[in-house]
């Protein structure tokens, strides 16, 4: 099977996939660059020797040390929290472009707010600019997904969210190693530190210069009832004209879910937080998407995002040089297999086998580095280089970061922008990035004091809940590949969930070619009766 081969839930003209979705949603993921980069970049940023000598770290005991260094990093989270939530009501009354626009410029005002800060005016401009990034971020974490899942034909639309994804690990590569450019070129200095913190201006502002030229969602401008724009960017992103009959089939999808929503949920602001309250079923999914960023933060991945020097300083890695350099092969690791999960992976083998073999197998290789901790002790190793079982933990740490970022990292994501009604997804993904960052914040929070009171069973700690999430994703997640937006609220009715895409995919293709036999029957009729007219008309006149 070819890499780029796609499955499809109809025939779908060669059009629909162009340049033009790749840009819109590659202009969007410019956010997840800035989430990417501050992810990484903070965590090595401060552990360098000009950043403590700066705020007088040296001075400090490791409690205050590691408490400040908590609450530097924590903040963002909990701006991002609040910043998901934010988000609903713009992009409920102004749309997913407008919405994208108030992240750039938050994220752009906080980054320039850090750039003030220093040695004589404290940590106070920090923490500030911390808080008004991570509402950005919070903001775009909200809107991305949902604008590019809007966007995407069903057989590309885990690509296409899988590109926020990748501007994700692009982001946090550049801020890995950025601090090991830094440290290996600058000597200590305010401008050390300084230019990582610099550097998160370039995605915002690349964020800012393309949301000018980037199209409304189509679908929620069928949403507002501005149905003629809509036809018309739809039309735009899909390159065929309107009475195309891929197109007729699409909107009419759109008139049909949205008249089920009007049934069921009904149309407006407050629809949603109603139906989140009184309707079982969108109760449900939206334990399960919020539920599945429990599972991803669960693996550990922020913990060793944030933290990474602490994290390779307990495996044996000594020295700030060495740890920043192997923090940046960690970021190469995840880059690289991201680009596997985007071009294939994501779209063949689904959403759900995707989470249970990353699960299963990121859970093995954190039970091993752990074991590895507990029976060696490496903090007591006097050498500088690691020994032939520190070699083997990093083999399997690195390890560990194959078997997770083509499966957790992403997929919840992707699974989060499509399985809810387009009335509800807005309302959903704010809950959804909530509570990414709500469990975000308390890893990295508590991160520097999980490894000083449990040292090795921090890993068996992430291990056991990557063992969980396979349970729950088994025989509660179904998959959702090539399913249409319009079709996921019957998909998550079918039980088992294990045979639900099966059965949702026979569906449609019947559904398609009852479609089509309509459209030929109905094509037949009226010629059938242009036929009859011109035989009345060519026959003689009749007289009572």
């Amino acid at each position: 099977m070819s890499i780029l081969k796609l499955v499809e839930d109809r025939p779908t003209p060669k059009a629909v996939y162009n340049w033009k979705v790749y840009l819109l949603a590659a202009v969007a993921s410019c956010t997840s660059c800035m989430i990417g980069y501050d992810s990484a970049f903070i965590g090595t940023t401060i552990s360098l020797d000009s950043f403590k000598d700066e705020f007088g770290f040296g001075a400090m005991g490791d409690t205050e040390r590691n408490l400040i260094s908590a609450n530097i990093v924590s903040c963002y989270q909990a701006g991002a929290f609040f910043g998901a939530f934010f988000a609903y009501p713009i992009g409920h009354f102004w749309g997913r472009r407008i919405g994208l626009l108030a992240a750039g410029l938050v994220f752009t005002l906080g980054a320039g707010l850090m750039l003030g800060a220093n040695g004589d005016r404290g940590l106070g401009l920090l923490y500030g600019g911390r808080v008004l990034a991570g509402l950005g971020v919070g903001a775009g974490s909200n809107i991305t997904p949902i604008y590019i899942s809007e966007l995407a034909p069903p057989a590309i639309r885990g690509r296409l969210v899988g590109v926020y994804e990748l501007g994700w690990q692009i982001g946090g590569l550049v801020g890995f190693w950025i601090n090991f450019g830094v440290d290996e070129t600058l000597a200590p200095s305010h401008k050390q530190w300084l230019i990582p913190f610099a550097v998160q201006l370039i995605p915002s502002g690349l964020l800012l210069i393309g949301v000018v030229f980037i199209r409304e969602s189509p679908r929620w401008l069928f949403g507002r009832g501005r149905r003629e724009e809509a036809i018309k960017n739809l039309c735009w992103v899909r390159q065929l004209p309107e009475n195309d009959i891929y197109m007729i089939e699409e909107i009419g999808a759109i008139d049909q879910a949205l008249e089920e929503q009007r049934r069921s949920i009904g149309i407006g602001f407050w629809k949603p937080f109603k139906a989140a309250g009184t309707n079982k079923k969108v109760m449900w999914r939206l334990f399960l998407g919020s539920a599945l960023f429990f599972w991803q933060n669960g693996s550990g991945i922020n913990a060793i995002n944030y933290y990474s020097p602490t994290v390779f300083k307990s495996i044996g890695v000594k020295g700030t040089n060495t740890s920043l350099f192997t923090t940046g092969i960690f970021g190469v690791v995840k880059t690289v297999v991201t680009f596997i999960w985007l071009l294939w992976l994501i779209d063949q083998v689904g959403r759900r086998n995707l989470l249970l073999v990353g699960a299963a197998g990121g859970s093995v290789c954190l039970w091993i580095v752990g074991a590895y901790i507990k029976i060696a002790q490496p903090e007591n190793n006097k050498s500088d280089s690691l020994s032939g079982g520190g070699i083997a933990a990093m083999f399997f740490f690195y390890l560990w970061t194959v078997f997770y970022t083509p499966t957790w990292n992403g997929t919840p994501w992707v699974l989060n922008s499509e399985m809810f009604d387009p009335n509800m997804r807005s309302l959903a993904q704010a809950c959804a990035a909530a509570s990414n960052w709500l469990w975000n914040f308390l890893i990295s929070r508590f991160t520097p004091q999980m490894f000083s009171a449990m040292g090795y069973g921090v890993y068996f700690f992430f291990a056991s809940l990557m063992m969980c999430s396979i349970v729950f994703v088994y025989f509660l997640i179904p998959e959702t590949k090539g399913i249409p937006l319009e079709s996921m609220d019957t998909l998550f009715d079918i039980r088992p969930v294990r045979h639900a895409h099966g059965k949702m995919v026979a569906q449609l293709r019947e559904n398609e070619e009852q479609f089509r036999h309509d459209i030929e029957a109905s094509g037949f009729a009226a010629a059938k009766m242009g036929d009859e007219q011109v035989e009345d008309a060519s026959a003689e006149p009749k007289f009572a």
